[in-house]
């Protein structure tokens, strides 16, 4: 099987991936309804999922390393296949809680060891764009999970998403694991796994820089994402459904990201992406953050969306080099990082949010953000980053 084929296969599982995660987001007042729970109480199968997923994040890299990524990428989904049908046949919502939780388990296999497995088979030169076809891949399971999510659950009955999730994993799951089983296993080193690994890595300057910039962006960008439409509900009027319908705007804009990457790249280089990114982040933020009408949202969450992934990408890219040797678990550290400062920003703005100050915090945020994409612009690049 050609790498094209295979990158698309991994793009199908990593569109899968991103879909389970985002599906029952539209489907919680259904559930609520009919188990007879609170919407808080249905909410739990939106935060199992993402528990497991940020757990698991640190248990697939090292067995990445070991084992070949292909290899667990398409175990994965084979396991996410199964854990959907589960999902499918809940008869309460404990069950459906528990099931969840084991699709995040499963899932957190797939998108981290992509982007690991493209480090491994593409050129420094190329891996960014590569990438950028990841991430549109990954963006549009994200938007089609919430949008068939919803479509299925009023049209239908919740339970087709979970059924329609098994069939696309099964899917596939079985070529992934035709083309993993014609791959040789990966040299054992039996020093790559275990905490006193993990710290040997953080010793590194280069591995510190990129996951605290991990963790940084995590923080400054999600916590606008999820109390802005709150914030523009509460500011402008708009109700709650108009309100989180504006923010499906920033996935478009990191669409558009993905599809014009290569001349991007080709223009602006990967420093000029990153410091880019943040200008428009910057931009974009404070337009949000001031913003006296609901139409000036809407190129405001695109903009953000472009920026955002304009500066994610060059990390994520980074990230793939920080240590080429491991690099399965070196992007799980990534993730993982990303994960924690994600859950650090949500805190943060919360604690802003309710003491009246949310346009301030969204400010200082996007100011955040233009100060850490010209510093990674101003990090090492591709020839500093080879292995020592």
């Amino acid at each position: 099987m050609t790498p094209e084929k295979q990158l698309r296969l991994v793009a199908i599982a990593a569109f899968g991936a991103m879909a389970a995660m985002r599906c029952a987001d539209p489907m919680l007042a259904t559930l609520a309804g009919e188990f007879g729970r609170s919407l808080g109480q249905a909410s739990l199968v939106v935060s199992a999922f993402a528990l497991s997923y940020g757990v698991l994040q640190l248990f697939y890299g090292p067995l990445g390393d070991r084992v070949g990524k292909l290899r667990v990428i398409a175990g994965a989904a084979a396991a996410c296949a199964l854990a959907s049908g589960i999902a499918a046949q809940a008869g309460s919502l404990d069950a459906l809680v528990v099931a969840r939780a084991l699709m995040g388990a499963a899932a957190a296999g797939i998108v981290p060891l992509a982007i690991a497995w493209i480090g491994d088979s593409v050129a420094y030169a190329q891996r960014q764009e590569t990438l950028a076809r990841l991430l549109g891949a990954t963006l549009s399971g994200m938007m089609a999970g919430q949008f068939i999510g919803a479509w299925l659950t009023q049209a239908f009955n919740w339970r087709l998403v979970f059924a329609a999730l098994a069939i696309g994993f099964v899917a596939a799951a079985w070529p992934l694991w035709r083309a993993a089983a014609a791959e040789p296993l990966p040299e054992r080193n039996r020093s790559a796994s275990g905490l006193r690994f993990t710290l040997a890595l953080l010793a590194r300057a280069r591995v510190r820089w990129v996951l605290a910039f991990a963790a940084a962006e995590g923080a400054l960008m999600f916590g606008v994402l999820a109390f802005g439409p709150s914030v523009l509900a509460q500011r402008l009027g708009l109700g709650t459904a108009a309100a989180g319908a504006t923010v499906a705007l920033f996935g478009v804009g990191g669409l558009a990201y993905s599809r014009f990457a290569k001349p991007l790249l080709r223009r602006l280089g990967e420093r000029g992406l990153a410091a880019g990114g943040g200008s428009l982040l910057a931009a974009a933020l404070l337009l949000l953050a001031w913003a006296g009408h609901w139409l000036v949202a809407l190129p405001a969450w695109a903009l953000a969306g472009c920026g955002f992934y304009m500066l994610h990408n060059t990390l994520q890219t980074r990230a793939t080099q920080m240590v080429p040797e491991h690099r399965g678990t070196a992007v799980a550290l990534f993730a993982c990082l990303l994960f924690l400062g994600q859950s650090m920003g949500v805190v943060a703005m919360s604690a802003a949010i309710d003491q009246g100050w949310a346009a301030q915090a969204i400010t200082l945020c996007g100011l955040g953000l233009a100060v850490l994409g010209w510093t990674v612009a101003g990090k090492p690049g591709a020839s500093d980053l080879a292995p020592p």
